[in-house]
């Protein structure tokens, strides 16, 4: 599943080529993936004439700013990507896998292609915007600027269940998934079945740290292809040649050369090193 990373990559990929770009014509080929009560037609019409003025992100979610007061908000999931073509060079033949084409008056595409069509759009008034991830109670984004260290460690003192899976649900800290919980908390030397409100203030302050320089480093690589990640222009991330324990099951730690270890916490593959994060601090 594309993280955060992934995702802002995207984001500046697809900012160089659709930033200005005016929607002429949307078709949509996998109803479902629109979350709407609007007939399709209608909502495909309400995109048409409308001028993408940026494209922003929040959390794992991309939101193309469109001119008139709209915002189109979409969420990649498991295998969402777009793929742009110039008018010279798209495709004869649509895709398999190609749920939504966008269509500018430029005659170039932007193309949503997604495996498993688990990826959704949806249309809002930008003014809804903050309320929409409201809702969600998605965390603030993992940056110096949002992310607090003092709120922090008061959250992880209400949570009892264990620091892995309180990473993941997005509440604490947005934008963390498997591969990046998994290295900030080899980072922090946490142990991911510690529970959260057993963290010492500065266990909290090192995971605190991690995250952000974790996700800063994979924002800057590219983003991690581990098995078919491509950002907007059709182009690999690199952040898999500096994971530390993600993937890396049997192969020794870089910190100290005990092989790394593979569990199941929450239902989701995790790797850490047990000399490194013992599950208590001794």
């Amino acid at each position: 599943m594309p993280e955060l990373p992934e995702v802002e990559t995207n984001r500046r990929g697809l900012a160089q080529c659709v930033t200005g770009l005016t929607i002429d014509q949307v078709d949509i080929y996998w109803p479902r993936i629109v979350k709407t009560e609007m007939d399709l037609l209608k909502w495909s019409q309400e995109l048409q004439g409308r001028t993408i003025e940026r494209m922003d992100r929040r959390a794992k979610y991309l939101i193309f700013v469109l001119s008139q007061g709209l915002a189109l908000v979409s969420h990649l999931r498991m295998e969402g990507k777009y793929f742009y073509y110039p008018v010279d060079q798209i495709p004869e033949v649509k895709g398999k896998h190609v749920h939504l084409i966008m269509t500018f008056t430029d005659g170039s595409q932007l193309q949503y292609q997604d495996v498993r069509k688990f990826g959704r759009f949806e249309l809002m008034p930008q003014t809804e915007l903050a309320d929409y991830f409201k809702a969600k109670k998605i965390g603030p984004e993992p940056t110096p600027e949002s992310f607090k260290l003092d709120g922090f460690y008061a959250s992880l003192g209400k949570i009892s269940r264990a620091i892995k899976p309180a990473l993941l649900d997005q509440k604490l800290v947005a934008g963390l998934g498997n591969i990046y919980v998994d290295e900030a908390l080899f980072q922090a030397q946490i142990h991911p079945l510690t529970p959260a409100k057993d963290l010492s203030y500065d266990q909290a302050s090192r995971l605190h740290a991690a995250i952000i320089d974790v996700l800063a480093r994979a924002v800057e690589a590219g983003g991690t292809t581990i098995r078919t990640y491509l950002n907007s222009l059709g182009e690999a991330g690199s952040f898999q040649v500096q994971l530390a324990v993600y993937g890396q099951t049997g192969q020794p730690c870089p910190r100290c050369g005990h092989p790394i270890e593979k569990m199941v916490v929450g239902q989701r593959g995790t790797h850490y090193c047990p000399i490194c994060q013992p599950l208590y601090e001794v």
